[in-house]
C-alpha cells in the first residue's frame, strides 16, 4: 500500500471516529443540562474532547481539500504557477504542523509521565490524551500537507479525485 491511499485510509478512519465522539458529546452534554448534579465536570470532558476532535479531524480535511484558503489571487495565474504556489503552501502547512509537534512534545512526554490533570471540582480529567491527539493530529496532517504536495508535483493526474489504490498494490 503506498502513502497516499494510506494517508487516505487513516484520515477517513479518524475523521468517522472524531465525528462520533462529537455525536456521542451531545448526549453529554444534554445530561449535564437535565442533571447538572449527577454530571458535574462536564465542562472539562468537552474542552478536552473538542481539541481531540478537531486534531483527528485536520488530516481529513487536508486530505480532502477543505481546509479553509484564500486562493482569490492563486487562481489568477497559469495551471503550472498554481500548482507550484499550492505546492509551497502545502509545505508551509507541512512547516506548520512540524512546529505543533516540536513545540509541544515536551508537554505531551510530560503530561503522561506525570499523569497531569486539568479541571477543578469533582472531576479532574487527564491532559495526557488532548495532549497527543494534538501530537498524532499534527503528524497526520504534516503527512497529508507532504502528500498533497507529492500529488500535486508527481502525480497531477490524481488532483481532481481521492486517490484509489493501485490494482497491483492488493
Amino acid at each position: 500500500m503506498n502513502l497516499v491511499v494510506f494517508s487516505d485510509r487513516l484520515s477517513k478512519f479518524l475523521m468517522v471516529i472524531a465525528a462520533a465522539a462529537a455525536f456521542s458529546l451531545t448526549f453529554l452534554i444534554l445530561a449535564n443540562i437535565i442533571d447538572r448534579e449527577r454530571f458535574d465536570g462536564v465542562a472539562e470532558i468537552v474542552t478536552a474532547s473538542i481539541v481531540i476532535i478537531v486534531f483527528l479531524q485536520a488530516g481529513y480535511a487536508i486530505r480532502s481539500r477543505s481546509m479553509l484558503k484564500a486562493d482569490f489571487l492563486v487562481t489568477r495565474f497559469p495551471a503550472n504557477v498554481q500548482r507550484v504556489l499550492k505546492c509551497i503552501g502545502y509545505l508551509l502547512g507541512a512547516a506548520f504542523f512540524l512546529m505543533i509537534i516540536t513545540g509541544g512534545w515536551e508537554e505531551s512526554v510530560r503530561s503522561w509521565v506525570e499523569n497531569e490533570f486539568e479541571g477543578e471540582g469533582a472531576l479532574r480529567v487527564p491532559a495526557w490524551p488532548a495532549r497527543w491527539a494534538v501530537m498524532f493530529g499534527s503528524l497526520i496532517a504534516l503527512m497529508n500537507y507532504l502528500v498533497m504536495a507529492y500529488i500535486d508535483i508527481f502525480k497531477p493526474e490524481l488532483l481532481d479525485s481521492e486517490a484509489k489504490p493501485d490494482a497491483s498494490s492488493h
